[in-house]
């Protein structure tokens, strides 16, 4: 299992943890200051989390939902997918959106969102005139079917 460094930027901040042994993400934890923080219906909240990671060449740390707080309260990163490139340094923030029908409330030290590690390919764009045919060509947005 490769290791990444992590700091705390706050002795308050809860280091990354995976729920059980088979876990593709390791959960992050909210840092509030106050205690809590209330997010009303369509509003965006970045929250903080007093973590910040040192991610090896090679690798993206990608932020995604906790699928119980996204069905259950409504709440998701407003970029869906939030990307962390290896040579950032600074603090792991969650941009939180509220797209529940009510306020919710996220508590100092809970769950916020889930971040995978994955290993990427840098790509060196080549201008063509041609692109290789397929047969599904330039069939897209439901052009295979929906059964």
């Amino acid at each position: 299992m490769p290791f990444f460094n992590y700091k705390k930027l706050n002795e308050n901040a809860v280091v990354p943890t995976y729920g059980t042994e088979f876990s593709a993400g390791a959960d992050l934890y909210a840092l509030i200051e106050d205690g809590n923080i209330q997010i009303a219906p369509n509003e965006t909240y970045l929250v903080h989390t007093g973590i910040a990671l040192e991610i090896p060449k090679g690798f993206g740390g990608f932020i995604f939902a906790r699928s119980g707080l996204s069905t259950k309260k409504g709440l998701a990163p407003a970029n869906k997918v939030g990307v962390i490139d290896s040579d950032y340094r600074g603090e792991i923030m969650v941009p939180l959106y509220n797209q529940s029908k009510s306020i919710q409330t996220v508590e100092n030290g809970e769950r916020i969102a889930q971040i995978v590690f994955l290993p990427f390919v840098k790509a060196d764009f080549i201008e063509t005139d041609e692109l290789g045919d397929t047969k599904r060509s330039v069939g897209g947005f439901g052009s295979t079917g929906t059964k």
